[in-house]
Formats: structure tokens, sequence, C-alpha cells
């Protein structure tokens, strides 16, 4: 499971998906769920693009 986590398909997917749900959930939910809602999604694209960039210093290295 490890290694499919890690590959660089499903982190681009969790990045993109990720970010653009949490710009929308805002503006389509209401309240302190929609908030909170992009926030638990902001952390998890942040995290993606964190090891995004670690991949990719890794390669140059």
């Amino acid at each position: 499971m490890k290694s499919l986590l890690s590959s660089k398909p499903v982190l681009w997917f969790l990045f993109l998906f990720n970010l653009a749900v949490a710009a929308v959930a805002p503006f389509a939910v209401d309240g302190s769920q929609g908030i909170m809602t992009a926030v638990g999604m902001g952390v998890v694209s942040l995290g993606a693009g964190v090891s995004l960039a670690r991949g990719r210093g890794q390669q140059q290295a």
C-alpha cells in the first residue's frame, strides 16, 4: 500500500483534487463545516505537494 500511495500519479491526484476541493468547499458548504473541510483537504494537499517536492529533489541528486 505504501508504494501505491507514494507513486507520482497518486500524489498528483491527491494534490490537485484536494486543492480543488479545499478551494470550493467554503462556497459549497455553509458555516464552520465548509471551513473545516477546506482546512482538512488543504492539509492533505499540502502533504502530497511536499512529498512530490521531496521526490523531485531526490531525483536530481
